[in-house]
Order: structure tokens, then C-alpha cells, then sequence
């Protein structure tokens, strides 16, 4: 099983016509995305990749189910792609555009939450739930299916736990990127949530940075669950005052810093790996931990859901 996107989820693609938006599109057909249809100002009526396009996300809706959206759309027009998808009734919408201005993130948070919607990023990779769907731009050979939950807000980072995870046998249900900025919809505690409810997924890898207070609320929620957690936190040396990468990776006023990020979640009982090729040997202690020493637990797990799929 995985969460928020599966096999069966439709997708439009706005913004289909871009190079990124048409390369990736590609890379998303041959994941086994379900693409039924692209937005295009200019390209309205043609055939891209064997995806019809159409002018707006309503147009797409009056001729296909529309399950999710994906949006590769330029910063200064995220804002109102986003609300028109979120108008047309779309439940789910990835907003892979960074530099979107904060007033603007803020104006498409308030109203996902108005319209019931899940909203992801702005400024995220996406989410992949392996094997199933794919909405964003993360490298397909990294992914396959197996029952570890992935959530990120960064991802180059994530790309290469979830490589170093797959290279040993362990595979993942749905890896989320939350998104890099300050303002965004899907939070840590949300993704936590639904992967603690998730029959499929055993143990979840969260991979947070500096700044702000998600990872912080993360571990009180975390206190509750009553599956493993491991961690893995960027940014141990960063200075004071100075934003390293992401809008939301700056520490001010002695707050967000590593040091109490790292002990809000060993008090939750998570485990946070110093450098993130460790995040796979901490998994297989949680592993063996859970499972009374038994070696593999979640290699075993990757085993079993292959069959399932």
C-alpha cells in the first residue's frame, strides 16, 4: 500500500509544454505515472508524449478524471495554477516550482485547507510511491517498493538514502518531500500520520535541516507512534543567521538550531544518524530491535511487498 498517490491515481500535468515540465513528464510516463492529461496555454489541442493537452486544468477535467496535479509552471504563475487546480477540484497538488514569493505559498496553503486538499511543497522534489506513481522530478532507478516510509525536506539528501537504502535491500512505500521553504502544506506530523496509519509501511526514515520548528513538532508526535523512526539532520556545522540552500534552512535566534533538533527527537526515542549512509544500519537495528534479533526484518518486508505488486 502506499500513501496519497498510487497506481490508480490520474494526473495532469501543468505546465506540460516547458523543457522541465516535458522532460519530466517523460521520466514520469516511464515510472508507470498515470498521465491523462497536460495544461498549455500555447499548446491547447495537441498531443505531447501521448498526453492531451488542454488550456486550463477544467478543461482537462471535463474530459478525464483528475485524481492529482503536478505543476512545472514558472514561480511568478505558480500561485494561480495551484488555485486552479485547487478550484477544479483536484485533491492533490505538487507544486515542484521553487522561488514562489511567500505571500503567494501563503495564499495556496490557505486555500488547500479550505478546498480539503493535500498540498505538496512548494519548492518539493514531490512524492514517489514506489512502483506505483511518480509526481516530480526525483531520478526513477532509486526507488522500489518495500515497506520503509521516506519524508524529506530536502532532495538531493533524500535521493541518496533512499539509493543507499535500496543498494541494501530495503525498499520504500512513498517517499514525500515536504518541500524546502517555510511556507508549505503537507508538514512532517501529517506524513507521519498517514505512514503510521499505512498497514504496508514498518518504519519510517525522516530527513530534516535547520531551521524553523518542523522537526521539533515531528518528535512530539513521534513520542505517540507505534512505529520506528529513524533520522538523519543537515546542516550540523551551518552558522548562525546564514540560510544554507532552502528558504526554511536558516537558524535565528537561537532557534532551529541542530543541537535541539537532534534532542527533541532522542527524546522521542528516534534514533539520528551523523552522516546519512548511517541511516540504513540504524534502520536494521530498529529492525532487529522490533523483531525480537531476528536479522533483515525490512529486507524481508521488500521481499513480501514485491510479491504483493
Amino acid at each position: 500500500m502506499a500513501i496519497i498517490v498510487d497506481e490508480h491515481t490520474n494526473v495532469v500535468v501543468q505546465g506540460i509544454s516547458g523543457k522541465q515540465g516535458l522532460f519530466h513528464t517523460r521520466q514520469m510516463l516511464e515510472y508507470g505515472t498515470r498521465i491523462v492529461a497536460g495544461t498549455s496555454a500555447s499548446k491547447a489541442g495537441s498531443i505531447l508524449e501521448g498526453v492531451p493537452v488542454y488550456e486550463s486544468v477544467g478543461a482537462a477535467c471535463e474530459r478525464h478524471r483528475i485524481d492529482a496535479s503536478v505543476i512545472f509552471i514558472p514561480a511568478a504563475g505558480a500561485k494561480d495554477a495551484a488555485l486552479e487546480a485547487l478550484e477544479a477540484g483536484v485533491k492533490v497538488v505538487a507544486v515542484i516550482t521553487e522561488h514562489v514569493p511567500v505571500h503567494d505559498e501563503m495564499a495556496i496553503v490557505a486555500y488547500a485547507e479550505r478546498r480539503g486538499a493535500t498540498l505538496i511543497g512548494p519548492n518539493t522534489f514531490g512524492i514517489v510511491s514506489s512502483g506505483k506513481s511518480k509526481l516530480g522530478i526525483p531520478p526513477n532507478r532509486f526507488f522500489v517498493p518495500g515497506p520503509v516510509g521516506v519524508v524529506a525536506r530536502s532532495g538531493t539528501l533524500s535521493y541518496e538514502i533512499v539509493g543507499n537504502l535500496t543498494a541494501a535491500g530495503i525498499g520504500q512505500s512513498t517517499v514525500v518531500g515536504m518541500g524546502g521553504d517555510r511556507v508549505v502544506g503537507l508538514t512532517f506530523v501529517d506524513v507521519l500520520r498517514k505512514f503510521e496509519e499505512d498497514p504496508l509501511t514498518e518504519a519510517v526514515v525522516l530527513i530534516g535541516e535547520i531551521g524553523g520548528n518542523a522537526e521539533e513538532e515531528a518528535a512530539e508526535y513521534i513520542k505517540g507512534m507505534k512505529k520506528p523512526v529513524v533520522a538523519y539532520l543537515a546542516g550540523k556545522s551551518a552558522p548562525p543567521g546564514k540560510r544554507m540552500g532552502h528558504a526554511g534552512a536558516i537558524i535565528e535566534r537561537g532557534k532551529g538550531t541542530y543541537e535541539g533538533k537532534v534532542q527533541a527527537l532522542t527524546a522521542a526515542g528516534v534514533k539520528v544518524a551523523s552522516v546519512p549512509w548511517e541511516v540504513t544500519e540504524l534502520l536494521r537495528q530498529k529492525g532487529r530491535a522490533s523483531s525480537g534479533g531476528r536479522e533483515g526484518r525490512f529486507s524481508s518486508g521488500l521481499s513480501a511487498q514485491r510479491e504483493r505488486a
